[in-house]
Parts: structure tokens; C-alpha cells; sequence
């Protein structure tokens, strides 16, 4: 089996663009799901403009912002799971994804900081 992480990040993008479709807006709700969404569907942008970069050192910049952006998307979903106590289920699943990302990302940026050294 061939690992995708662009495929698999992108995928995440979408997961997140559906379920934002599926919460309800109301004031507190609005803001929250604006930067889910764009914390969300960034992870997978930047891994795709990490793998573009021109040097190593970029490449490990556009990584650590992809695994910014998951973390960040950690918090906004759980600020969301606790405004919708019934979207909890659902956002923790998309939670643990995104701290899978944190961690890949991790790895990568050790293993470039590692190969900078060299």
C-alpha cells in the first residue's frame, strides 16, 4: 500500500469543510467554525507547499506550519464540542486525526533537522 499523506491531508480538508457544513451558526458558532475551516484545510495546503519548496529549510517551515495549523485545529474543534455537546463524537474523531498530523509532522521536522546538520 502506497502512504499519501497529500491525499490523506487533503481528505482531512474535506472531512472538516462537511462537518462545518453540518453545525449549526449562531454567534458563538460563527467565528469558531470560520477558523476551524481555515486552520483545517491548511494542514494539507502547506504539506503540499512543503513538498514544492526550494530548499530543506523551507521545506521544514512550510512543515512546521502545517503542524501549527493542526494543533490549532485541535483547539477550535473542541471550543466547538463544548458551544454543540452533541457535535462532540464527531469532533473528537476529526480531534484525534489532526493530533496524528501533529505527530507525523513532528517526526518529519526532527528528521530534516537531523539531515540540516549533516
Amino acid at each position: 500500500m502506497v502512504y499519501d499523506l497529500e491525499e490523506r491531508t487533503t481528505k482531512f480538508g474535506e472531512k472538516i469543510v462537511l462537518f462545518a457544513k453540518s453545525l449549526e451558526r449562531n454567534e458563538i458558532t460563527r467565528p469558531l467554525i470560520s477558523q476551524l475551516v481555515k486552520a483545517g484545510t491548511s494542514i494539507g495546503a502547506n504539506y503540499r507547499e512543503a513538498n514544492e519548496a526550494a530548499s530543506k529549510k523551507d521545506f521544514r517551515n512550510k512543515i512546521c506550519i502545517g503542524k501549527k495549523e493542526a494543533n490549532e485545529t485541535k483547539h477550535w474543534l473542541r471550543l466547538i464540542w463544548i458551544a454543540l455537546p452533541n457535535k462532540e463524537g464527531e469532533g473528537k474523531l476529526l480531534f484525534n486525526e489532526a493530533h496524528e498530523y501533529v505527530l507525523i509532522f513532528g517526526k518529519i521536522i526532527r528528521t530534516t533537522d537531523a539531515s540540516l546538520k549533516k
